[in-house]
């Protein structure tokens, strides 16, 4: 299983998961981490520049965590394959094992994004 989680920081769970470009990406066995690595994106491979029916860096993983996302990105994602999550948890590490466990506290999809377009992929 790979779970990715936006950290355009690299510290914490960030927001805005359409323009993000960098995700910590995890690989689980038997419900445990076994590895976990940086992917940075360029500008054109975030899910607001990318096209939906191309291929993308993030095919093949199982779930996406963030601290924020629009509708559109959550349709988009669920077309994938991909498990979306909005969370206020700020510690990737922490999220993970949450969700492992079964007890990562998800929040609500954002409906409009900051321009106040409903569904915005962002």
């Amino acid at each position: 299983m790979k779970i990715a989680i936006t950290s355009q920081n690299h510290k914490t769970i960030t927001g805005h998961a359409g323009k993000c470009r960098k995700f910590w990406v995890y690989q689980i066995s038997n419900k445990k981490i076994v590895d976990k690595t940086l992917l940075e994106l360029s500008l054109e491979q975030s899910f607001h520049e990318s096209q939906a029916d191309s291929l993308h860096p993030l095919d093949g993983i199982d779930a996406l965590i963030c601290g924020g996302a629009g509708q559109g990105l959550m349709r988009r994602l669920n077309g994938m394959g991909i498990l979306g999550l909005v969370t206020p948890e700020s510690d990737p590490d922490l999220a993970v094992e949450a969700f492992l466990d079964g007890t990562l506290k998800v929040g609500l999809v954002e409906s409009h994004d900051e321009h106040g377009e409903p569904g915005c992929c962002h």
